[in-house]
């Protein structure tokens, strides 16, 4: 999967505006939890990764400098912090979204969240971690 960075993240949602859709994923403006049968397979394309392949165990540690938090809808998709360190980006081939998807493993369960990218959100200057 090619690795994305934040200036081709942002790049790839301008090129894909959103529309309505019909699929059983909700408008997901911040992180949602959906179980595998929620995820429309058939109509999602895989347009890259924001995971850095050198790096074994990315932070851990969110970037939220005017008070946001993991759950805000307005939380900023800063690629080199968590979430989105570990997220792979997808597109959906019915509403044409781009949407950010990744897996959290706690000690006794797996639960697979999904945001819609908003490239609004993503800051102008490379945040160092």
């Amino acid at each position: 999967m090619q690795k994305l960075d934040a200036d081709s993240l942002k790049q790839l949602a301008a090129a894909r505006k959103g529309t309505a859709c019909s699929c059983p994923l909700r408008p997901t403006a911040c992180w949602e939890s959906f179980t595998e049968d929620r995820w429309p397979k058939a109509q999602m394309t895989a347009l890259g990764t924001l995971r850095d392949p050198d790096i074994y165990e990315p932070t851990q540690q969110e970037f939220h400098p005017d008070g946001t938090r993991y759950a805000s809808p307005d939380a900023p998709v800063a690629v080199k912090f968590f979430p989105y360190n570990v997220c792979d980006v997808y597109g959906c081939g019915s509403c044409h979204k781009v949407l950010l998807r990744y897996t959290e493993f706690g000690g006794y369960y797996v639960d697979h969240r999904v945001r819609a990218l908003d490239a609004g959100l993503i800051p102008q200057a490379d945040i160092k971690t």
